[in-house]
């Protein structure tokens, strides 16, 4: 049996992975790029980090390969589970072990909530065999730029500054490519653009995205003025994010491809 640590990763109220998959299922449906980077053929095994609902390791899994799905979110592993018709691992994402070495690790829209990336890169690293690939897309600098100024500018607004927490690590391309190379991978590929993503199913705008992903940034307001806060977070973020009567999130993504470089050197000498 696949050993693992079971420790959240995310310190933040769980997710609704009902609501997730309801209103913010583009998070896997624009993922068809990466999963052709990944380009994963039947009996290789393929870990996929951060799984969520566990969408695309079934997709992976339909390629014929074998999946291990690993989530740090006890409501994400059950929906991922009953999806999957196989156990799903709970699992940090910063520290997870497993009893053999994979042939590729794949993540999407996971990385950028494991804000020790470097700890991330080691578990990856240990986790593959020698010349396995690393393939991932995650947020890169100034994802989600516009969303974060209107939330700060609300709550300064209100005066509820204090207790806003970042929860997210966005890099940029030379930044993430140097974290790999200094931890023994070698990068075949480093992508990085926009991608304003349409908020099609998010009936209240940006503060319906802001409610699903931003507890760190909002959950200190007290229930009686979260409403308002959220209607004012509307109203900054419409003159560049409400178009034609349609919301966008401002994504910024990072996608990249890199492999495992066969050294004889233990993880923790990489480390450095």
């Amino acid at each position: 049996m696949t050993q693992h640590s079971v420790h959240q990763s995310r310190p933040d109220p769980g997710w609704d992975a009902d609501r997730y998959d309801r209103q913010f299922g583009y998070v896997s449906a624009l993922a068809g790029g990466v999963v052709e980077l990944l380009a994963p053929v039947p009996g290789e095994t393929v870990l996929d980090l951060g799984c969520g609902t566990g969408e695309l390791a079934a997709t992976i899994a339909a390629r014929g390969a074998r999946v291990i799905a690993v989530d740090g979110d006890p409501a994400m592993v059950a929906s991922a589970t009953a999806r999957l018709g196989s156990d799903v691992l709970l699992a940090d994402g910063h520290d997870f072990q497993i009893d053999e070495q994979v042939d590729a690790v794949f993540s999407n829209a996971a990385l950028h909530w494991m804000t020790r990336p470097a700890e991330v890169v080691v578990a990856v690293r240990r986790a593959l065999r020698p010349g396995g690939r690393f393939v991932a897309e995650l947020g890169g600098a100034h994802n989600v730029a516009g969303i974060l100024a209107a939330v700060r500018a609300a709550l300064a607004e209100q005066g509820l500054t204090e207790g806003a927490r970042m929860p997210w690590y966005f890099p940029s391309p030379g930044e993430y490519a140097t974290l790999l190379e200094a931890h023994g991978f070698q990068v075949l590929r480093m992508d990085y653009f926009a991608r304003p993503t349409e908020l099609t199913d998010c009936p209240g705008g940006v503060a319906d995205w802001v409610a699903m992903f931003g507890a760190a940034l909002i959950g200190h307001v007290p229930p009686q003025r979260r409403d308002a806060v959220l209607a004012r977070i509307n109203e900054l973020a419409a003159p560049t994010l409400l178009r034609d009567g349609r919301w966008y999130a401002d994504y910024h993504r990072l996608r990249f491809a890199a492999v495992r470089e066969p050294a004889d050197a233990p993880d923790a000498a990489v480390m450095r």
